[in-house]
């Protein structure tokens, strides 16, 4: 059975590093967005910071006038939140996620699982370089640093992930596990909270090694049977759970690697019209129309690029996606003299009447 290779992206302090792509001139200055009350000018809490403000103690959670006490006498900026602006860039970045994974599970605004198991066909070796061209390619069509935690299922990528921040880079091998966590005291795992980790200090629970040994039957008769049976998994590094997009499904993307790289418009069209040919089919099973074609391109620079095009009346037929298609790549060529490398399509914009189904599963031709 092939190994699965999962991805947890986490976009670092990521409000304030959206305010920081808005206005790049603050970039070296402590940046502070906070949700403000209204009651008073300074009332309210820090949703995030950027790594400067961190550094004088201005932490998610603490009250404005706190953070503006710690950082009195330097060129702090305050925003506040910007949930509009702040959706618009996790979801250009989602929509690259989606281009080079065959599921993603987008657990927040600026998180989620990416399943590239196909991509690197099991490897974890393929897996960090692939991470990396997924971290340079989001950087150069958005201007957004992120940590990647690698691992062989969800809850190890989550671990990983947490282990190095910013930008960071981390993989849990399986025969690395039980090593990797062992030392970890219990809070690192998802749903021990500040309760629970008191608990289990109590028990002579401190490590999640030392919980990986602990009775599983106690462990139940404790927390009860769907919990007990949790942590006594987790600390063990077992976790089955897929990568699956949550609620309505948005968009059908699919890529492809071209044989050779070129810059020839009908040789690039060959290949995204055997990408077409999956995505009308899935289109015409779940009866949907849509309004919102994509290209997507990957240069030999390995820089990638996206071209789209909305359409005034949704469609459902395929030589309409052929169509613009082909005039998305002709505008692009035109804009690139670089070579070509992987070509991809994706569709979104479905009817809301006609979206009955989950998010469907994007995949990649090779």
């Amino acid at each position: 059975m092939q190994k699965r290779i999962i991805f947890l992206a986490d976009f670092d302090y990521f409000f304030a590093q959206c305010e920081e792509l808005r206005n790049p001139t603050i970039k070296n200055k402590p940046v502070v967005v906070g949700v403000y009350s209204g009651r008073t000018e300074e009332s309210g809490a820090v949703s995030t910071s950027n790594y400067i403000a961190r550094n004088y103690g201005v932490k998610s959670g603490l009250p404005l006038f706190m953070a503006k006490h710690k950082l009195e006498g330097t060129d702090a900026l305050f925003f506040k939140v910007d949930h509009e602006y702040y959706s618009k860039i996790s979801n250009r970045i989602m929509d690259i996620f989606r281009t080079y994974a065959s599921n993603i599970e987008q657990v927040s605004i600026d998180e989620a699982y990416l399943d590239v198991t196909q991509q690197v066909g099991g490897s974890f070796e393929k897996a960090r370089d692939y991470a990396q061209t997924i971290k340079a390619d989001v950087n150069t069509q958005v201007g957004l640093s992120f940590t990647i935690g690698i691992g062989p299922n969800k809850l190890l990528a989550k671990i990983a992930c947490d282990s190095q921040k910013p930008n960071g880079l981390t993989i849990i091998k399986p025969e690395a596990a039980e090593a990797f966590l062992a030392p970890l005291s219990v809070d690192h795992l998802l749903g021990v909270g500040k309760k629970t980790t008191v608990r289990m200090e109590q028990m002579g629970i401190k490590t999640i090694g030392e919980l990986a040994k602990y009775d599983v039957q106690r462990l139940i008769e404790t927390f009860g049977k769907a919990l007990g049976i949790y942590f006594h998994n987790a600390a063990n590094a077992v976790d089955n759970e897929p990568v699956q997009e949550q609620g309505e499904a948005e968009s059908i993307s699919k890529i492809g690697t071209l044989k050779q790289d070129t810059h020839d418009i009908e040789f690039i069209l060959q290949k995204t019209s055997e990408l077409i040919e999956p995505i009308y089919k899935e289109l015409t099973e779940k009866g949907y129309s849509f309004k919102t074609i994509s290209i997507y391109a990957v240069n030999v620079d390995l820089n990638g690029k996206t071209r789209s095009v909305t359409l005034e009346q949704p469609a459902k037929d395929k030589d309409t996606i052929l169509r613009n298609v082909r005039l998305l790549f002709e505008r692009f060529l035109d804009e690139s003299s670089l070579d070509v490398r992987r070509v991809g399509v994706r569709v979104a914009g479905f009817s809301k009447e006609e979206l009955k189904q989950k998010q469907l599963s994007s995949f990649f031709y090779h």
